[in-house]
């Protein structure tokens, strides 16, 4: 028997309480089993390389929300995983709904793609980035960047508190040198002189721009075009 699932939207897909179905014409609704969406879970966990408990940590999430005993309640009626426990797998580990959705039900997914993971102090050093801002070179260790198209795009590793309380030591955020930045967006700037900040864009002007710190016990910035070597945009962040 299919069944329609509790009352929640995921994105554009929304899901009914389980009950059996009768006129399946209805457009704009998925019908999906709870083997499915568990599955798709477990299938997720192990994609990025977790446990299902170790999905559920990486989340925020109880270690023990998606343990294979959760999902079966006492009186034998059958658990669901709630709106929000989806959303925060899918934010940890950078997957989107359609990628999920595929898992879901069981359309073949494309490989995830792998961009280059660069420390903080590395990025400062010379010689790891053309004038463009691009990583260059190889031996990079790389992370998974799911559903991304941006081909120039690659990942910086969170060292240190001056990013607080933002970013995290050992956070990751993926930035693209070629995205337009707007005033108003998190940014990684790198300096002629190797010094790497994230910060804000605060205001540009054809001269000068300036940086408004994360963390409020560092002041803000105010730089020279001439002294910057490039400018990227924050487009993802692992927290």
């Amino acid at each position: 028997m299919q069944i329609r699932l509790k009352s929640y939207r995921i994105g554009d897909i929304s899901y009914f309480d389980p009950r059996p179905i009768g006129d399946l014409s209805c457009k704009g609704f998925a019908v999906l089993s709870h083997d499915q969406i568990w599955s798709a879970i477990d299938a997720l966990a192990e994609r990025y390389g977790f446990t299902a408990s170790g999905l559920a940590r990486k989340a925020g999430l109880d270690a023990t929300t998606f343990n294979r005993s959760k999902r079966i309640g006492p009186d034998g009626r059958e658990r669901w995983p709630s709106t929000e426990s989806i959303a925060k797998i899918l934010a940890a580990t950078g997957a989107s709904l359609d990628e999920f959705m595929s898992v879901v039900m069981r359309r073949g997914v494309a490989p995830v793609r792998t961009i280059p993971l660069i420390g903080f102090a590395q990025a400062g050093s010379g010689g790891f980035f053309d004038d463009g801002g691009f990583p260059v070179g190889t031996g990079w260790e790389e992370v998974a960047f799911p559903g991304g198209t941006d081909e120039k795009a690659y990942a910086l590793e969170i060292s240190g508190d001056s990013m607080l309380p933002l970013y995290r030591d050992g956070d990751t955020i993926i930035v693209s040198p070629t995205a337009t930045v707007r005033r108003g967006d998190r940014v990684v700037v790198k300096t002629v002189e190797g010094e790497v900040l994230a910060k804000q864009l605060k205001r540009q002007t054809a001269k000068t721009i300036e940086l408004a710190s994360l963390n409020p016990d560092h002041a803000d910035r105010l730089l020279n075009l001439s002294e910057i070597a490039f400018m990227a945009r924050v487009i993802w962040a692992s927290q």
